[in-house]
């Protein structure tokens, strides 16, 4: 998949209301919330352990492979449910917080 139709794929997922899957090479099934994306990189908000801290961070969509994590479902009570959401997949260790 080229970075043009990740980007598509990543941009729908813009929502404050919404979460997606993201798995690094050391952790995996971290939720998180797209905040922007281009056909260059994608920006993450990361759930961390704190409440109301987030982690963000940029990626460049050639160390991302998009996918779909069928174990958790739509969030938001007025959109149609769906059965899945995006599924991210870093093929790099989680970068640490500053």
């Amino acid at each position: 998949m080229d970075n043009e139709e990740k980007a598509k794929l990543i941009a729908a997922w813009i929502d404050p209301n919404e979460r997606v899957t993201i798995d690094f090479l050391d952790e995996k099934d971290l939720n998180a919330e797209v905040i922007g994306c281009n056909y260059e990189v994608v920006d993450l908000a990361l759930e961390t352990a704190f409440p109301h801290l987030r982690q963000e961070i940029t990626l460049a969509l050639g160390s991302v492979e998009v996918g779909e994590d069928r174990g958790h479902y739509t969030r938001d009570p007025e959109r149609p449910l769906r059965y899945g959401r995006l599924r991210l997949v870093i093929n790099q260790k989680r970068p640490h917080m500053l």
